[in-house]
């Protein structure tokens, strides 16, 4: 019988927790383990190897180390520190500490990034571009891009996606996403075609080879098991290189998908139902238009502007100095 260190059980009994009381995701769940195993690591080289003794300047370190030596994105350590809030406040649930050594951490000053998005004819040229000639899966790849463009996905949505989640006849997908959270997302003609296209000449094939391992997931692999969240990324990075497009992961196909709509006049509600996001606030970073675009919006909608057009005004000229005169 294997025995776990006071690091190791600490961290079995508290995931036991967040799943079995608090029902967290299981993407969520692998997350909060990956942070723990790092605290419990940088913590044991510095001779503690139970981390309910951490001090706050423990944590703090840590937090600091993780940004200078492991040069972690601020979003990265803002979520790296929520686990280690929540972790510890459970410890004092427990009563297994009497003070919380996280509660007065602070998180890092975090810049507003712009997501990236791709043009349209960018786009257009990474969904187009499966075909036969990239092998006999190239259907199965269309069908995946169209899906996580068309439907603004997630990677980990996209990949979870059953076969009796596609609905043809009113053109969306039943997702689940973050959280356990369902949402009925419509998908459009292109990626409607191109999903019937590999279910009738692509996946029967995929099936077959598993042997029923298929899980009756949308997306499979070539040994006929359902695709994961890392086959997905290697699988848009892949074509996207083949296509001459730096850059480009799965996030990128839903960054572009939400702010082509929000510049095309969607309303930002309709696109946070679309995207699944809980609070409007993480929808609006895709707020961020052109300028070209924001003058065109005062030009066509602003009532003087409006007048002065249908009264055929034309622009005023720089008006002579009177100097010198």
């Amino acid at each position: 019988m294997e025995v776990l260190t006071v690091a190791a059980r600490r961290r079995r009994d508290f995931l036991a927790f967040c799943r079995i009381e608090c029902g967290l995701a299981t993407l969520t769940l692998e997350a909060y383990g990956r942070d723990l195993d790092l605290l419990a690591s940088y913590l044991n080289e510095r001779g503690n190897e139970d981390p309910s003794t951490a001090t706050m300047a423990d944590l703090t370190n840590h937090i600091r180390w993780l940004s200078k030596e492991r040069e972690y994105q601020a979003t990265t350590v803002t979520r790296h520190l929520a686990t280690i809030r929540v972790f510890f406040r459970w410890l004092r649930a427990m009563g297994t500490i009497t003070r919380d050594p996280a509660r007065l951490l602070e998180r890092p000053t975090a810049w507003k990034r712009l997501p990236g998005a791709m043009t349209a004819k960018q786009m257009k040229t990474l969904v187009e571009f499966p075909s036969p000639a990239q092998g006999k899966l190239w259907l199965r790849d269309r069908a995946m891009l169209e899906l996580l463009y068309g439907g603004g996905l997630r990677a980990s949505e996209v990949c979870t996606v059953k076969v009796n989640d596609f609905h043809e006849t009113i053109g969306s997908l039943a997702v689940t996403g973050k959280g356990g959270k369902m949402r009925i997302v419509p998908i459009g003609v292109p990626a409607i075609r191109w999903t019937l296209k590999y279910l009738a000449e692509c996946r029967p094939a995929l099936a077959k080879v598993g042997g029923g391992k298929d899980g009756f997931r949308l997306l499979l692999s070539f040994s006929g098991r359902p695709l994961d969240r890392v086959a997905i990324w290697q699988l848009v990075k892949k074509n996207a290189a083949l296509a001459g497009l730096n850059d480009v992961h799965p996030h990128t196909l839903r960054h572009s998908f939400a702010t082509h709509l929000v510049n095309g006049g969607a309303d930002l509600r309709v696109v946070q139902e679309l995207l699944g996001h809980s609070s409007i606030t993480t929808t609006q970073i895709y707020t961020h238009v052109t300028r070209e675009h924001l003058k065109e919006v005062i030009a066509n909608c602003h009532p003087r502007e409006m007048k002065m057009r249908k009264v055929n005004v034309k622009p005023l000229q720089p008006s002579v100095s009177r100097r010198g005169k």
